[in-house]
């Protein structure tokens, strides 16, 4: 069914308990941001409220606590390139580190050593933010041949069929882009943009396989995610009963945000240390396909932009600090 260990993972996740435990403190800290700044903002809009009758003074307080959760999410988007450098990279970093059996440098704590890890690899953290984005592109075209293969088989019911494979590759795609990243990791390549380059070939390569591996995650994590959401579901309640003004789907809201911070800081680091697993095996002893860098050059722009930022990047111009991209649109 899947190509890894899943004691070998919960072992990474005991051996990087200092990064699950940052992970905890980072993701529960931007839930209680979310949950604190809109209890402030109903609390104000009630205030504000109470200048007018029973059901303005309602309408205030659902306001205003929205407000406070639109704030709290402006806030945490420009966070977002951060939290990718100094949280999920160098905990896959310190996840490749103690794959390979190698242990963590005497003098340094695991947080340290992988962050200087990933300092080492991405100078700046806008540099490794892009390339996440080129990696996502690069991932859903190579996910669109596949489905594009299994639309043209002239076999009954095959489209419902790829409709359900459809949402499960969409899924799947923000748990593979990470292990793209580890690949310059692992391989200490002084120039991020060509490791991408390559990492992406490589996966294409054997995409069916590490497709099917991150299928099976997807279906796991968000089962637990769901079961985890309908556990907190009742704390999430309580917790709106004591705001202001009307919030009946704030127990929603909160559930839903409490049941993204435990999936993003315990589950999601076990399936990217699963697919690890998987990726590290797959491509053992292979060598980049011309074929197939062929056929990524065609389908996707994306990959386009990474070969040409690597080329820049060897040539040492200035234009290889130019980190800027177009992220909006079309991911291919």
């Amino acid at each position: 069914m899947w190509d890894f260990s899943i004691g070998r993972s919960l072992t990474l996740m005991m051996q990087t308990m200092p990064f699950i435990l940052l992970r905890c403190a980072v993701y529960f800290g931007i839930t209680l941001a979310y949950i604190l700044m809109t209890g402030i903002g109903s609390g104000i809009g009630w205030g504000i409220g109470g200048l007018g009758d029973e059901g303005f003074q309602a309408t205030a307080a659902f306001w205003g606590g929205a407000i406070g959760f639109g704030v709290t999410a402006g806030i945490m988007y420009f966070l977002r390139e951060y939290i990718l450098y100094m949280v999920k990279a160098a905990h896959i970093a310190a996840m490749v580190q103690l794959l390979d059996s190698k242990p963590i440098p005497g003098g340094k704590s695991q947080i340290e050593y992988a962050g200087s890890v990933v300092k080492s690899r991405y100078a700046q953290a806008n540099v490794l933010f892009v390339i996440d984005q080129l990696v996502k592109g690069v991932i859903t075209a190579i996910t669109g041949l596949l489905q594009g293969l299994g639309s043209i088989l002239p076999i009954p019911g095959m489209q419902q069929v790829m409709g359900v494979v459809r949402v499960f590759l969409r899924v799947s795609v923000g748990l593979i882009d990470e292990i793209i990243l580890a690949y310059a990791i692992k391989t200490e390549s002084g120039n991020p943009w060509t490791s991408a380059q390559t990492a992406l070939v490589l996966y294409a390569q054997n995409a069916p396989g590490m497709l099917r591996n991150a299928a099976w995650l997807t279906v796991l994590m968000y089962g637990l995610s769901l079961l985890v959401f309908l556990v907190l579901l009742a704390p999430a309640a309580a917790l709106v009963y004591f705001m202001p003004g009307t919030w009946s789907a704030g127990s929603v809201v909160f559930a839903l945000l409490f049941a993204w911070s435990i999936k993003v800081a315990v589950i999601e680091p076990f399936a990217i240390a699963c697919l690890l697993q998987s990726y590290f095996q797959a491509i053992e002893g292979q060598s980049p396909d011309p074929t197939w860098t062929s056929r990524l050059e065609g389908v996707s722009s994306k990959f386009g932009q990474l070969k040409d930022r690597a080329a820049r990047w060897t040539s040492g111009t200035p234009e290889a600090r130019d980190v800027s991209v177009e992220t909006g649109g079309s991911q291919s």
